[in-house]
C-alpha cells in the first residue's frame, strides 16, 4: 500500500486491522430448524476461548460508517482470534495480525492508524499445552490481513476456507486489504473448499455460516456451548456495535445488498436461538469475554 492510494482502498485496507470479541452465558433455548435456527443433534463440552491477536487504533472511524466521511472521533479496535476445543478436535477462528508487528512497541502504521501485537499467539497456544501443528482446523472469516495474519504457522491443520473468497483473494491484484499469499498457500495445505455452511465437529455444535457481503466469502461463526448458551462471532459483519444495531455497511464492503442479507439472516439465528452475538472488532465486547486462559462453556 501507499500513502496515495485512494480513501476507498484506505478504507477497504483498513479493514485488516480491526478486531473485537465479546462474551457473555445467556441460557440456551432449544434450537429449531425453523426460522432460520442452526439445529444442532447434540450439545458436547465445547470450550470458547478468546485470544489476544493484537489491536488497531484507528485515528477517525468515519471510514467504517456508510459515508465514508471523516467523524473525528477515533476508535480502538480489538483483534482477537478464537480457539474452540471439541472432544473431537480444535478448530482456530482467525489468526490475527502478524506476531511480527510485535517487535514494534510504536506499532506499525497502516492507511487508518496503528496495528499493535501486544501477546503472542504460539505463546498463549502453549499456555493451552497445545502447538500450532497441534490445532485440527484452522478458518478465516475472510482473508484480510487482520484476521489472517498467522495462517502460515498453521500449515499443518485443516483449513476450512470459502471457495469464493478463495478465488477473490487469488486474483491480481487481489482486493485491497487482502493476503493474497494466504490464498496462495490454500492449494498447498490439507484444505476443504466450503460453497456453503459448514458443521465442523458433524454434530452441529460448531458451524460456519456463510456470511458474505464485506468480502465475497465472508463467514462467520455459530458456537452452542452447553452453559452459555449459542454465541454467533461476527469476522466483519460489522465492526462496532452501533454498526451492528444500526446495519451500517462501509463503502469499502464488496456488496451492500448482500452484507445486509447477512445482518438479516444472522438476526434471524439470534432470534430463534436465544443466541449471543460478538462483534469481533468491538473493544467492549472483547473485554467482556473471559479473560485468558479462562473460557466459555
Amino acid at each position: 500500500m501507499t500513502r496515495s492510494m485512494s480513501v476507498v482502498a484506505s478504507l477497504a485496507l483498513s479493514l485488516a486491522m480491526l478486531g473485537t470479541a465479546c462474551g457473555g452465558s445467556t441460557p440456551a433455548s432449544p434450537s429449531t430448524p425453523e426460522s432460520g435456527s442452526v439445529a444442532t443433534t447434540a450439545t458436547a463440552p465445547v470450550q470458547l476461548y478468546t485470544l489476544d491477536c493484537g489491536r488497531i487504533e484507528i485515528t477517525d472511524f468515519g471510514s467504517f460508517t456508510d459515508s465514508g466521511k471523516p467523524v473525528g472521533k477515533g476508535k480502538t479496535l480489538a483483534d482477537p482470534c478464537y480457539l474452540i476445543k471439541h472432544p473431537k478436535g480444535t478448530l482456530l477462528w482467525d489468526t490475527g495480525l502478524e506476531e511480527s508487528i510485535s517487535q514494534s512497541k510504536e506499532g506499525v502504521a497502516n492507511p487508518v492508524g496503528r496495528e499493535f501485537v501486544d501477546a503472542s499467539l504460539r505463546e498463549q497456544l502453549a499456555a493451552l499445552s497445545l502447538k500450532p501443528a497441534d490445532i485440527t482446523y484452522v478458518s478465516f472469516s475472510h482473508m484480510h490481513g487482520d484476521h489472517a495474519g498467522n495462517a502460515k504457522m498453521f500449515e499443518a491443520s485443516t483449513w476450512l476456507v470459502n471457495r469464493a473468497e478463495v478465488a477473490a483473494a487469488a486474483k491480481s491484484p487481489p482486493p485491497i486489504g487482502v493476503k493474497a499469499e494466504v490464498a496462495a498457500e490454500v492449494p498447498k495445505v490439507k484444505s476443504k473448499l466450503l460453497d456453503g455452511d459448514e458443521d465442523v465437529f458433524g454434530d452441529g455444535t460448531v458451524r460456519i455460516l456463510q456470511t458474505p457481503g464485506h468480502t465475497a466469502g465472508h463467514q462467520s461463526l455459530y458456537v452452542k456451548l452447553a452453559k452459555s448458551g449459542p454465541v454467533v462471532l461476527s469476522g466483519d459483519l460489522a465492526h462496532s456495535r452501533e454498526n451492528w444495531e444500526k446495519h451500517v455497511v462501509p463503502a469499502f464492503n464488496a456488496s451492500h445488498d448482500n452484507t445486509i442479507a447477512s445482518m438479516k439472516r444472522i438476526e434471524g439465528i439470534l432470534k430463534s436461538d436465544h443466541a449471543r452475538f460478538i462483534v469481533q472488532h468491538s473493544k467492549e465486547d472483547f473485554d467482556a469475554m473471559p479473560k485468558f486462559p479462562a473460557y466459555l462453556e
